[in-house]
């Protein structure tokens, strides 16, 4: 009985040993995968204001090379996963924000400039379920602000094949900086434009909205992206002078990405 269990069992054990060197033969994917965007739409011409204008906006994500290719949103920051399983993912953002000027805006004379600003900070994010994904944002502002500000947001994923659909709120926060750079407005300003009284604004929730998205992968390397964003501005951002007297709490963004990946072997 022993004389025939012991063949079967080396036989399953030397499967088993070559089955084990062959993977262990297959070198794990090394480098990085890198994901270049050109981000190109319609949206407020400054935030608050009524009228829409044409913007194209670079965008970045990395990834280390073999994983897959997780869900980002459109309005998603730039960033890296530090902590990566799946199902919980954190790590740093950055974001490049357009400037407000004043001299190109003829409703805003005598008002701030707001110059080029860059975002930077921490997000988490994790899915309760398959397909809901929980994400939150929390940057701080360099050179146009010096303010605080946290973006929190749901989206429900549907995937079939090539094509990726997306839809889920958002909530956007500021700090007193924050806030009173976007939508105050000064004793000097007020004088200087008579359609704006003096106006401090302070922090807390700035819009609720929602966003949706829907994505086509044509190959490992191209993917195409529409998306559309409402946002309704709320709080003291809604009551700005600046949004009340000269723009709107409606804002719209309609938006396309073309996305190019590739890998990177580092140095």
């Amino acid at each position: 009985m022993h004389a025939h269990i012991f063949p079967a069992g080396a036989l399953a054990l030397a499967l088993l040993l070559a089955s084990s060197s062959a993977f262990a033969a297959e070198p794990a994917p090394q480098g990085w995968t890198i994901t270049l965007k050109a981000n190109g739409g319609v949206s407020p011409a400054w935030e608050g204001s009524g009228s829409l204008s044409p913007y194209l906006l670079p965008g970045l994500s990395v990834r280390r090379a073999g994983s897959p290719l997780s869900f980002s949103a459109p309005d998603d920051s730039a960033g890296f996963a530090i902590f990566d399983e799946n199902w919980l993912k954190a790590g740093v953002v950055g974001k490049l924000k357009g400037p407000r000027r004043s001299a190109e805006h003829a409703d805003l004379r005598g008002v701030h400039d707001i110059d080029w600003t860059i975002e930077a900070g921490l997000f988490a994010e994790f899915w309760p379920i398959e397909k809901l994904r929980a994400r939150i944002e929390a940057r701080h502002g360099f050179v146009g602000h010096h303010g605080n500000t946290v973006d929190v947001s749901m989206d429900w994923v549907e995937r079939r094949g090539p094509w990726t659909v997306s839809v889920g709120p958002r909530l956007s926060l500021g700090d007193n900086s924050y806030m009173d750079k976007l939508f105050g407005v000064n004793a000097y300003e007020a004088l200087m434009n008579p359609r704006l009284p003096a106006y401090r604004a302070e922090g807390g929730a700035k819009s609720l909205g929602v966003a949706g998205a829907v994505s086509y992968e044509w190959s490992r390397q191209w993917t195409t992206t529409v998306y559309a964003r409402y946002n309704r501005l709320v709080g003291s951002a809604s009551t700005s002078p600046l949004v009340a007297q000269l723009g709107s709490r409606n804002q719209f963004t309609l938006g396309a990405i073309v996305a190019y990946s590739f890998d990177w072997g580092g140095f």
